[in-house]
């Protein structure tokens, strides 16, 4: 599989990367551990969780197959800090406070099983914490060696600047490596200023979702499959947003130009995300090893000029 470097860094990654958000709840230790063999004999290395992703079960099962399946070494170990459920209701919290955030850090080495991650990024903006503070956690993260790189993740484009600038401003700072952010071809939000603003500065993408939560792999064209994440409680809601008439136009467009190519729809959809401007690597998770392989075929996809701007345009804003 094809590595690239993450922004202006010397941290090389994989042009895919392996997305563990269900592991240790939808996902048992067999699967994941089917995954990453698959994952892994591809030539993959970016292997992406966080310490909010099932209060830690990811974190906990990576950790058990780290060294079985492959060695720690290996693999590009990335994970986050910042967003908890909380205990009583199950809401969304997030916290970015450095003493927070540094324990989540020791949490996570703990469950992961190694002394440190090779990307640890902070998992999302708030305006509660003064920025300051929450960047002089990666600061202490990097300087103590319990990460090599730092970076964050959905930060709007002008956050990502002000932390970006603010690192540079004083030696010794950690630079912000990379930015994780949704992008897909029925997600473009971030491509008006965030990747403009990565290849100026010099920071890395990677793309979460870039199959549109799923649905742009054409499996929901005709309904609901009962075993798909849109059946899920968990996800019902996170899938629905994207089965509107705009998504059933893009979806539509994906599968003829699939059809024109003899590709998968799914091949179509990551092959568009994987190279464009500012992107480093796209995240892709599955329910099953034979899903992921089928993501892993796009290694030797590369979309036609003429197809990627008819793409370009159906999903587009005013497309």
């Amino acid at each position: 599989m094809q590595e690239r470097t993450l922004g202006r860094t010397g941290l090389r990654v994989s042009r895919l990367g392996l997305g563990t958000l269900t592991w240790g709840r939808d996902t048992d230790e067999h699967e994941a551990r089917d995954q990453l063999k698959a994952f892994v004999e591809a030539g993959g290395t970016l292997l992406d969780t966080a310490a909010g992703y099932g209060g830690g079960a990811s974190e906990e099962l990576i950790g058990t197959l780290l060294g079985d399946v492959v060695p720690r070494d290996d693999v590009v170990l990335a994970t986050k800090a910042g967003v908890r459920r909380a205990r009583s209701t199950g809401a969304r919290e997030v916290d970015v406070s450095r003493g927070y955030l540094i324990r989540t850090l020791e949490e996570s080495l703990r469950r992961l099983g190694t002394d440190h991650v090779d990307l640890w990024q902070v998992h999302a903006w708030s305006d509660a914490i003064p920025w300051e503070e929450t960047l002089g956690a990666l600061d202490l993260a990097v300087t103590s060696g319990r990460a090599a790189y730092a970076g964050v993740s959905n930060y709007s484009a002008w956050q990502t600047a002000q932390a970006a600038t603010w690192q540079r401003a004083v030696p010794g700072r950690a630079p912000v490596a990379s930015n994780q952010v949704e992008y897909s071809l029925l997600n473009r939000t971030c491509e008006s200023e965030l990747l403009p603003a990565a290849v100026s500065m010099g920071f890395g993408v990677l793309a979460w979702a870039p199959l549109g939560r799923g649905v742009l792999t054409g499996k929901y064209r005709t309904g609901t499959p009962a075993d798909s994440r849109a059946a899920s409680p968990h996800f019902a809601d996170y899938v629905g947003a994207y089965l509107d008439e705009h998504g059933q136009r893009v979806v539509e467009a994906v599968a003829r130009a699939a059809d024109g190519l003899q590709w998968s729809p799914l091949e179509v959809a990551l092959a568009w995300v994987c190279d464009r401007p500012g992107v480093t690597a796209a995240i892709v998770g599955a329910r099953t090893a034979a899903q992921l392989r089928s993501s892993l075929t796009v290694e030797e996809c590369r979309l036609p000029d003429e197809i990627r701007a008819a793409l370009d345009d159906v999903s587009s804003l005013g497309g």
